[in-house]
């Protein structure tokens, strides 16, 4: 669970755009309207130059990101889950389908509480992991944040990282930056007959539930691609295997992990838990 007074995952995304820019020339910053919100007051000064605010242009946002990456510079939009929505159809035409290198941090995924139902993110795993060349990252804290966002900027095409509102864990920032093998998850509790297979924010908690239920524990980290090694090994070892997002039930992260246990001869049960199909109100996160 969050922490008071431990940095929000904006500016842990902030903090890693301006440490970036420092190291690679070919770093541009783009956003919509939401330069405070998205973290990157620090980036904007210290890098004028290097810093697009498009105002509440969302396609167009897009498309620029589309156009610089063209010419060869390394473009980062960033983006509120809620607003990507808006430009859907240029995330597809514009940028995935000519494979891209745009990297999306994707800001207010899952719930974000008073702003209400047009501001959940609940939609963005659902719609993006059904585009060909997307890389899709949620990292479980901030450390894995940071480092998600320099493994997507090193990924040559489109990748998104998406993290939640508000304050991480607690978790110390490592300065220097190391990619994550891309598609890879990892085991960070061992347990019997059940395995939570948790994505992001819900990492936190599958391992506090794990602790009552002896349950194995998997941070995913990856959307897509999918760890289905991981969860193969998981289905050969468990008898029920439960899928956690903070985003639609309805084509999110679990369906696509029920989709890879298809294959068995015998799957194990699947329990699938996210956003109920209605559009949630507001109230606190």
């Amino acid at each position: 669970a969050a922490k008071p007074g431990t940095p929000k995952y904006q500016d842990v995304f902030g903090r890693w755009l301006c440490d970036m820019a420092k190291k690679d020339v070919r770093l541009v910053g783009i956003t919509p309207a939401m330069c405070e919100g998205s973290g990157m007051v620090e980036f904007a000064k210290r890098f004028p130059d290097r810093y697009y605010d498009v105002a509440i242009a969302e396609q167009h946002a897009l498309t620029l990101a589309a156009g610089m990456a063209c010419e060869g510079l390394k473009p980062v939009v960033a983006i509120y889950s809620t607003f990507l929505q808006r430009g859907y159809d240029q995330l597809i035409h514009d940028i995935a389908l000519q494979n891209l290198d745009v990297t999306f941090g994707i800001d207010r995924a899952g719930l974000v509480g008073q702003d209400g139902p047009t501001h959940h993110g609940a939609f963005d795993l659902s719609f993006l992991r059904c585009i060909p060349n997307m890389v899709i990252g949620a990292p479980s804290d901030e450390n894995e944040c940071r480092q998600m966002l320099y493994t997507a900027v090193q990924h040559d095409g489109p990748t998104a990282v998406r993290y939640p509102r508000g304050s991480g864990r607690g978790v110390a920032l490592q300065e220097e930056m190391q990619a994550l093998p891309i598609g890879r998850g990892e085991i960070r509790r061992e347990g019997r007959r059940v395995a939570l297979l948790a994505f992001g924010s819900m990492v936190d908690v599958a391992e506090e539930v794990a602790q009552s239920l002896d349950a194995t524990v998997a941070n995913m980290r990856f959307v897509k691609p999918l760890d289905e090694a991981l969860i193969l090994d998981l289905a050969a070892r468990h008898e029920l295997l439960v899928t956690l997002e903070e985003n639609a039930v309805v084509g999110g992260a679990g369906s696509e992990v029920a989709r890879v246990l298809e294959r068995l001869a015998r799957p194990p049960r699947v329990l699938r838990l996210g956003l109920p199909d209605h559009f949630i109100d507001h109230g606190d996160q």
